[in-house]
């Protein structure tokens, strides 16, 4: 029976996953209404009589998915440390070292809800950044494109001064980050072109991306954007109340 439920939950989405699990306990005489098994025909009867029960089932499987995973990435965190995401190996890092906050953001250029979590994370970097500290992780997921794009900001940390005014204007484009556009805005923000596209080939910018998503995997982080935030992973877009909100509880 929970081999069975395991399967169903892991190939098919949440209020059928419910209806699956109702039949199945009904099937089993599991259902209160009754003291043996229950045909297909009654069952119907029976939700169509608790239509709220399909929603309530389906609220408590995304509760304990959601309660799962975050024991899973707790379990992780304490596993790896925090340490591991201020690697500067993979990561740009900035603010001050003794900070008491911290903030770690896993990202594609290509990804739009990166994109959409960039109000935030700019406006929280400028207030925080004397008090934060900072850590911005290459996770390129999207494709060649993000590939190179990472490959680029890798490089444009060689560059420090102008690596964060790279990696706001690289997250504010709307169309497909490719290597021309990363060249316009490495231009716009007074990089120098001729030692980037040097860099970019140097054998530990491919041993960075490598090294992060061996991390992200370590972490069960598997999409982006992904924050880290005072050790706690959080995974998804976030706006200014909900990036505020999660650097106060963390």
């Amino acid at each position: 029976m929970r081999e069975l439920t395991t399967i169903i939950a892991g190939a098919l989405g949440g209020a059928l996953i419910a209806v699956v699990i109702i039949f199945a306990a009904a099937g089993n005489g599991l259902l209160p209404t009754t003291g043996g098994a229950m045909s297909g025909e009654t069952i119907r009867e029976y939700l169509l009589a608790n239509p709220g029960l399909v929603a309530e089932m389906d609220q408590r499987l995304a509760a304990q998915n959601q309660e799962n995973q975050q024991k899973n990435a707790a379990l992780a965190m304490e596993k790896i440390g925090l340490s591991a995401f201020f690697d500067p190996k993979i990561a740009f890092i900035t603010g001050p070292a003794n900070a008491q906050k911290t903030v770690v953001e896993l990202y594609d250029y290509n990804c739009p809800y990166c994109r959409a979590s960039l109000p935030a994370v700019e406006k929280f970097y400028e207030e925080h950044k004397g008090d934060t500290r900072f850590s911005f992780i290459e996770f390129p997921i999207k494709g060649p494109d993000s590939i190179v794009a990472a490959k680029v900001a890798l490089a444009a940390r060689n560059q420090p001064d102008k690596y964060i005014a790279l990696h706001f204007a690289l997250m504010r484009e709307t169309g497909m980050v490719n290597a021309q556009v990363l060249m316009d805005n490495a231009r716009k923000v007074g990089m120098d072109l001729v030692k980037l596209k040097a860099d970019m080939e140097k054998p530990e910018i491919d041993a960075a991306i490598d090294a992060s998503h061996a991390l992200a995997k370590r972490a069960g982080i598997d999409g982006t954007p992904t924050f880290v935030v005072n050790g706690i992973i959080h995974p998804g877009a976030v706006d200014d109340a909900t990036l505020a909100q999660m650097a106060k509880e963390s």
